[in-house]
């Protein structure tokens, strides 16, 4: 799936893993968006994700990755914003499931949880997945 913008945040539990998807992204010339933090000093995880979470359209081409400990405090987060439809992406097929019936625009990533090989898989499958339409839109709709 072509993305125009693709937004990255973590807190300091993400923050390695956080590094090591935008290096990912931009082997592939995805355009990043780093929105922090820039360093492992403690920070609050909600400040990054709803940070993240107002930078994200309606648009179809726009996708938000949120690292931290367990991804679910992150995704929590996310999902309080309109046009945010957060995932917690653990495994391939979480992280499909969640493109194909969810229309994600949004995954939450647990560096606690998740090693880096198996993350790096789902961002990438998280980005070219397509969602399938069809009676999952009309469940999305009542979301």
């Amino acid at each position: 799936m072509r993305t125009n913008k693709i937004f990255l945040a973590s807190d300091h539990a993400g923050y390695n893993l956080k590094e090591d998807i935008k290096k990912f992204l931009a082997s592939k010339g995805k355009k990043i968006f780093d929105l922090g933090p820039n360093n492992k000093n403690r920070v609050d995880y909600p400040d990054f994700a709803h940070l993240l979470s107002k930078k994200i359209k309606k648009e179809r081409n726009q996708f938000g990755i949120l690292v931290c400990g367990s991804g679910i405090g992150m995704d929590m987060a996310a999902n309080k914003h309109k046009n945010v439809r957060a995932a917690l992406c653990y495994n391939i097929k979480s992280t499909k499931l969640s493109r194909q019936h969810n229309d994600a625009n949004v995954m939450a990533i647990g560096s606690r949880l998740t090693n880096k090989e198996t993350a790096l898989k789902c961002v990438n499958l998280f980005l070219k997945t397509k969602f399938k339409g069809g009676r999952h839109l009309r469940r999305i709709k009542k979301i």
